[in-house]
């Protein structure tokens, strides 16, 4: 997952989810909305899984009555580069190496290398004030390409690491080879990027991907067959509705929910704040149009952008073919702070998005249950929050994560 675009910055607005735009029909109602941070701006990079994790983990310290925290996603995501860089050179090439993650890549980095705040380490130290990684991944690409191609007969020095380690902090800022000689001040106290994990009482193996998909076993592990997935991390697989069933129990408990996703369809559109799965996609040709129907050949369309319309019933075997024919593919990470319904009964999840204030809902949209079960990727979720039934089909894994 890497999705980003150029926006504008975050602000902290008022936050109102009874539509979705001005002019809009929808209502939504039974509205639960969790505590959270404000929205962000990756930019000109295809960070959104550093943004939407540690948007996931910022809430997860307001859980937990650590007060209000900006993390740094420049920190997580140089130590992933390094990581990816290590590994594709292990692999000889046959491995993926770009600006893309995955959720588990955040508790990698918190393990090996703690948290930081934006403060300490914001990751701009290329002239610019806004996150660009085009040069930087290219760069790093061709440095590691280079090193993969072994011109000293066939070995590789000692020096490459350095050489990245050292691209790195030109690019994103010094970092020590020893991490926790890097130090900074929060809230009045000096910190360590681990002490200052543990004083938001965040902890690496206390989360967990969710996922589900028919070709492999349900309640198992399994290594989800996306390019980002470099380190070839599992996830747990889950029947279709129990994969909804999580989301729900974990909102309603007070938990939030990243969560990863295709967002190629013509019913996704942040700048209309919903994404939905309509009947009739003829309902959703036009993202402009704020008319409450569309003209189409002739015929008086609803504009389900502005209406609700009837949506798609999705089915695990639906969801399968469209992830085994490359309709469903993993885009962009994102963070689920909340649910509501419309007038008509559907169910919406509330979504916190990483494009900066850039539409009517200040940076946040609404994805429709019907959406969501098609499109899901995964979820990465705190261990607490997924319910006691599910943990039963197999212990071990939440108690070990194996």
């Amino acid at each position: 997952m890497l999705l980003g675009v150029w926006q504008l910055s975050a602000q902290n607005k008022a936050e109102d989810f009874t539509t979705n735009q001005p002019g809009s029909k929808y209502r939504f109602h039974d509205i639960i909305l969790l505590p959270h941070t404000p929205v962000k701006n990756q930019n000109r990079t295809g960070t959104c899984w550093s943004f939407s994790t540690l948007s996931f983990l910022e809430s997860e310290a307001l859980r937990k009555g650590k007060g209000e925290h900006d993390l740094s996603e420049m920190w997580v995501a140089r130590h992933v580069y390094q990581g990816k860089a290590e590994n594709y050179i292990r692999m000889d090439g046959k491995a993926n190496f770009a600006q893309g993650g995955e959720f588990h890549d955040i508790p990698w980095v918190m393990e090996r290398y703690g948290l930081v705040t934006e403060k300490a380490y914001p990751g701009l130290h290329y002239g610019d004030t806004i996150h660009i990684h085009n040069e930087l991944e290219a760069v790093l690409k061709g440095m590691v390409d280079a090193v993969n191609r072994k011109p000293q007969k066939g070995h590789l020095t000692t020096a490459w690491k350095d050489a990245v380690r050292g691209t790195l902090d030109a690019y994103l800022g010094y970092v020590p080879k020893n991490t926790e000689e890097f130090t900074f001040e929060e809230n009045g106290r000096r910190f360590t990027p681990k002490r200052f994990m543990k004083y938001l009482d965040l902890h690496p193996h206390d989360y967990v991907e969710i996922t589900s998909f028919t070709h492999h076993p349900y309640y198992k592990p399994f290594v989800v067959e996306i390019p980002d997935n470099w380190q070839m991390a599992s996830a747990f697989n889950v029947p279709l509705d129990e994969l909804v069933t999580i989301t729900e129990h974990a909102l309603k408990n007070g938990y939030t929910v990243a969560w990863g996703a295709d967002v190629s369809e013509k019913g996704f559109s942040h700048r209309n704040g919903l994404a939905i799965l309509p009947e009739d996609e003829r309902t959703v040709s036009d993202r402009k149009s704020k008319d409450l129907y569309l003209n189409i050949d002739g015929k008086k369309i609803p504009n389900a952008f502005m209406q609700p319309v009837p949506q798609k019933k999705v089915t695990p075997e639906m969801r399968q073919e469209w992830f085994d024919r490359k309709f469903t593919t993993d885009d962009h990470g994102m963070h689920i702070i909340g649910m509501a319904k419309d007038q008509n009964g559907m169910r919406y999840f509330i979504v916190k998005n990483s494009w900066g204030d850039s539409n009517a809902l200040h940076g946040y949209f609404l994805v429709s249950e019907p959406y969501f079960r098609a499109k899901t990727i995964d979820i990465f979720v705190h261990k607490d929050a997924v319910p006691a039934a599910t943990k039963k089909k197999n212990p071990c894994y939440f108690k070990h994560g194996e």
